[in-house]
């Protein structure tokens, strides 16, 4: 409830800041591993399981989102807004055959 939330917020900002020049964007993490959520992922297995439901098969790292963040505040992405960016690693994409 709360990702729908923020996405129909960053629509609705986005329709009315960007006569401003502003741009809104919000970024959707996937499970990544923190010095603060760490003991969240110790339990036996539960990294590795996570780890394999992504693509890129590893649990993310902060600067992982920290780059999409610093590029979206970036005057590269002037053009882009009212976006949910997806950083989670290509997480539940699928089974890898």
């Amino acid at each position: 409830m709360t990702k729908g939330a923020v996405e129909t917020m960053s629509m609705t900002l986005a329709n009315e800041l960007g006569v401003r020049g502003i741009t809104v964007n919000a970024v959707a993490p996937g499970a990544t591993r923190t010095a603060t959520n760490g003991a969240s992922f110790a339990a036996p297995g539960l990294a590795e399981l996570i780890a394999g439901t992504t693509a890129l098969d590893r649990l993310g790292r902060p600067e992982d989102v920290a780059d999409v963040v610093a590029f979206l505040a970036s005057d590269a992405a002037r053009w882009i807004t009212r976006q949910v960016i997806d950083a989670s690693g290509g997480l539940f994409l699928g089974p890898r055959v």
